[in-house]
């Protein structure tokens, strides 16, 4: 340590700093902070060696000492990697439990405001490095793991598909029963198969698919991540350098939304099946005849406009699922209400997705 012509204290970090080895004493710093107090402090780390958490610990212990007696402290002499241990010490320190004042009624709309504002600003952060993220992917530029990509592929696509092709089956047999107690007040019974089939394929698959996802996919997804952030697991991918976006987020988003619109063509197959298990067995019609009603009614834009529903309702899904996980406090308790709010926030997009979708259609009279 020595004092420069302006009274800076200049402290010099070097050698080999292992714990085994023992550490410099903080109070002889901590004495020379108090005589007399310098108006700033300079860290420099240019001739260090091999060290380990023990120069971590001590330079922790210096900024602790400097913060307390409010002088400022340059420490940019340091190599990058203490820097970032450093502040990764700070955001995962217990802060003292301070008794505050209750906020007035103002203050707390005012606090929630700030928050709603923060949040918002924090989402579209999120969908703006996802899109980066992507964008280097198509690059061919992407650092992430590709069998953590086929597993998340099988998990989204195979594994998924008994539920999907169960829920929409019964889809199927509750619209055709729905249809057939309708039209029979008309005389026209016989079009269940056109009402079923169109119905299946234009908005219902893709719908329920989307719906059964985000409570599947879409809650293991932000549970995943959740609990990676409070393990530290995604501040050490920061550490080593990677981007947990491009990382955790990337191969999620590029799963689910290859995945569903092939997941939307088993359920439209299931989901007209069911509604041909009705339609037969009450209106004893041949099977062979019910696909053929289907299919003169249904077109080819009715599949296409499925499909495309399908892709945005799994891109929607897992980027609410993945932006819920990686906002999630450190606790045990928070991993379980991001799950929850992943699977509210994800069926809640997808419905409004097929809202905007359906005036959309309507207004160029697909």
């Amino acid at each position: 340590m020595r004092r420069t012509d302006d009274a800076t204290l200049f402290i010099r970090l070097g050698g080999t700093w292992r714990l085994a080895d023992g550490l410099p004493r903080v109070k002889d710093v901590e004495r020379e902070l108090d005589r007399p107090r310098p108006p700033r402090v300079t860290i420099d780390g240019a001739g260090l060696a091999a060290w380990d958490s023990a120069l971590v610990v001590f330079v922790g212990a210096v900024l602790d000492g400097c913060r307390s007696r409010g002088i400022p402290v340059d420490a940019r002499g340091l190599p990058a990697e203490v820097g970032r241990l450093l502040e990764l010490a700070q955001e995962t320190a217990v802060p003292e439990e301070r008794t505050a004042p209750s906020p007035s009624g103002i203050e707390r709309v005012g606090v929630r405001a700030l928050k709603r504002h923060v949040k918002l600003l924090g989402a579209v952060a999120f969908i703006g490095d996802t899109a980066l993220a992507l964008g280097r992917f198509g690059r061919g530029r992407g650092r992430y793991r590709p069998q953590d990509l086929w597993l998340l592929v099988q998990q989204s696509g195979a594994e998924a598909l008994p539920i999907v092709v169960l829920v929409n089956f019964l889809v199927g047999i509750i619209l055709a029963f729905v249809g057939i107690t309708q039209l029979r007040f008309f005389g026209a019974e016989t079009y269940v198969a056109d009402i079923v089939g169109i119905a299946v394929v234009r908005d219902m698959a893709a719908l329920i698919t989307g719906v059964t996802l985000s409570g599947r996919s879409g809650g293991a997804f932000a549970a995943q991540i959740a609990t990676m952030k409070v393990t530290q697991e995604i501040d050490a991918l920061r550490t080593f350098g990677f981007s947990p976006v491009e990382f955790l987020v990337v191969p999620r988003v590029l799963a689910l939304t290859a995945m569903t619109p092939f997941l939307t063509l088993f359920a439209d197959a299931t989901g007209i099946l069911g509604g041909a298990v009705v339609g037969t067995t009450m209106l004893h019609q041949p099977f062979s005849g019910y696909v053929r009603q289907t299919a003169l009614a249904v077109t080819a834009g009715d599949l296409v406009g499925g499909l495309v529903k399908g892709a945005t309702y799994g891109l929607l899904i897992a980027l609410t699922a993945t932006h819920r996980g990686m906002q999630a406090e450190r606790s045990a308790a928070r991993v379980g209400d991001a799950a929850t709010q992943a699977v509210v926030t994800g069926i809640v997009a997808i419905i409004a997705a097929c809202g905007v979708y359906q005036y959309v259609f309507f207004l160029f009279g697909w």
